[in-house]
């Protein structure tokens, strides 16, 4: 009644006017009002950042709500991961295990001793120094949880990386395959064939007949070849064996680490590269097995396993050790199930070092190549490196540099290769981030970019462009910069069908998950460059973080806060009867 009361007191055309728009306001759907988030606190937002970089697994979950003596027992299973698996440890694992664990010792045993270098003594301290270093370097990063750093390998580096380790492995064997004395000791594809086809001479037809056998299992083979080698003596037919290791375990080092004087600071140098490269490939290695089995590696316990081990081992004449490709190839395919390969693999060495070394004297170096060689080629997955050419080039690249890198040069430079590719697409896809030209699907109030959606409709007067990164000092010139351009191709376009100009630019900026001051500062410029063409910006749904740097930056104030909306929907749904009016 009070509305006909109001209608009667207007005018003929008022009226037309206020029915009018009370029609057309009935028919438009709610806009919902874009929500401000409450304001954060500023130590509360700090702790949450500094959780999810260093916390992010959120390892003190399990600790909740728990009683002391749980606790206890939780620490030390995260401690020592046996305590944690070993309970559902069975006799058909340990097959496994024992398998794989005897044959790993088959190829840990027969190594060499260290080449005899003037001042010996002096290497082996700088080396014993290096190693002690290189553990604290490993151990240091594990305690402060900096294993996301591992993270710069990506899948396709590792795919490449992997590949290249197989073949560069594969043809250092050929050293004792082939019987070759006078090998080269780089590991790069050319230095390697040199020695091959430069010493085809004395390694093929002479010693033809004691290749037959063959490496039917591992373990097997290693003892029917050294049976045979011992009867026959074929040893004095130049086939190559494995000959003297030096009986008993090795002694303390401890005092021949450098804590003082002029080596200590070289020590250190080398310990901490030696320590990173390691942890490098050794994670590296872990995480190529890690996706064949269908787990997780905890790159900080690795980094503090890996150092432990080389603080202890520097204490105990070891030099820097980490993660070996090939054996862990051939661990893998012996039927390794859990740890319990590596402690069986322990236990053979130090019987075999302080009890029956001698029996391994006939072993021959043919067999143990073999063995590798059969174990790493199996790793080399073309179907993998077809994927990721079809997936994403720039990763292929990735994946080749760190293939070529291997082959080519060497291990280390293969990592950093790989390191260095990922690196480069890290900083190309945040400074040149995508957008996108959105329109909306016919009989929707979806908007999606018209590339990937050819019936996406434009909005008449409306220009829509979604940005799909964080806006930041690195690429917010360029995002700037590049809306301006969608712009300026855009209103070209229209001249020329003799179309309606933009009166709105929308932008969307659902992935737009952070923004920082220079991010800000270009919205600004970009705002000043549309005013001065009679453009409006309106912004849709930016994020909770965004949103709030928006008002405390008055960014919000400065563009009205009713040109920030919820959806693109919303947006267009308000400009775009406006535009019709005009």
């Amino acid at each position: 009644m009070s509305g006909v009361r109001v209608n009667a007191e207007l005018g003929a055309n008022d009226m037309d006017i206020t029915n009018s728009s009370r029609h057309h306001s009935e028919n438009l759907p709610y806009v919902h009002k874009m929500g401000v988030p409450p304001k954060q606190n500023l130590v509360k937002e700090f702790t949450t950042t500094l959780k999810e970089t260093f916390f992010s697994d959120d390892p003190f979950k399990p600790f909740k709500d728990q009683t002391k003596s749980k606790k206890v027992v939780l620490g030390l299973q995260a401690l020592f991961p046996i305590l944690n698996w070993g309970r559902d440890y069975n006799l058909s694992k340990f097959r496994g295990d024992l398998i794989a664990g005897l044959t790993i010792a088959s190829l840990c045993i027969p190594q060499d001793e260290i080449d005899p270098v003037h001042n010996k003594l002096e290497y082996q301290r700088l080396a014993f120094t290096a190693t002690f270093f290189a553990g604290i370097t490993q151990v240091t990063l594990g305690v402060f949880r900096l294993g996301f750093l591992i993270d710069f390998l990506s899948h396709a580096a590792i795919v490449g990386f992997m590949a290249g380790a197989a073949i560069t492995i594969a043809l250092q064997q050929l050293k004792g395959l082939l019987g070759i004395r006078k090998f080269t000791k780089k590991t790069d594809i050319v230095s390697v064939m040199h020695s091959v086809f430069g010493s085809i001479h004395h390694g093929g037809k002479r010693n033809k007949k004691y290749f037959w056998v063959p490496a039917i299992a591992p373990l097997i083979s290693v003892i029917i070849s050294t049976f045979f080698v011992y009867i026959t003596h074929a040893e004095r037919h130049n086939v190559q064996i494995v000959n003297h290791i030096k009986q008993g375990i090795n002694p303390s080092s401890l005092d021949k680490i450098y804590f003082s004087g002029e080596y200590l600071a070289k020590g250190f140098r080398i310990g901490v590269v030696a320590g990173m490269i390691a942890l490098t490939e050794a994670v590296a290695i872990g995480r190529t097995f890690a996706a064949m089995k269908d787990y997780q590696v905890d790159g900080n316990k690795e980094m503090v396993a890996l150092g432990t081990m080389n603080v202890v081992g520097s204490m105990t004449s070891c030099y820097v050790a980490t993660g070996s490709f090939s054996r862990s190839a051939v661990n893998f395919m012996a039927g390794c199930n859990t740890a319990v390969s590596n402690i069986v693999m322990s236990i053979v060495v130090l019987l075999t070092l302080l009890v029956i070394t001698p029996l391994f004297k006939y072993t021959p170096n043919a067999i143990l190549a073999s063995i590798i060689i059969s174990a790493v080629v199996g790793l080399i997955d073309i179907d993998a490196v077809i994927l990721i050419w079809k997936i994403d080039k720039f990763d292929f690249i990735a994946c080749m540099g760190a293939f070529f890198g291997v082959v080519f040069v060497s291990v280390e430079i293969g990592l950093l290769v790989a390191v260095s590719i990922s690196f480069a697409k890290i900083l190309l896809q945040v400074t040149r981030p995508r957008t996108a030209l959105l329109g909306n699907i016919p009989r929707t109030t979806v908007y999606r970019n018209t590339l990937q959606y050819p019936e996406a409709m434009k909005v008449p007067g409306v220009l829509i462009v979604r940005v799909d990164s964080a806006i930041y000092f690195s690429n917010s010139n360029y995002i700037k910069e590049r809306i301006l351009r969608w712009l300026a191709d855009e209103e070209e376009l229209l001249k020329e069908h003799k179309e309606p100009q933009i009166q709105y630019l929308i932008v969307e900026m659902s992935p737009v998950t952070d923004i920082d001051t220079s991010g800000i500062h270009a919205l600004e410029e970009l705002y000043r460059s549309l005013q001065k063409r009679d453009i409006q910006l309106v912004l849709a749904n930016p994020g909770q973080v965004v949103i709030d740097k928006l008002h405390a930056s008055h960014f919000a104030n400065l563009i009205g806060e009713d040109k920030i909306f919820l959806t693109v929907a919303d947006a267009v749904l308000t400009c775009a009867p406006k535009v019709e009016q005009a």
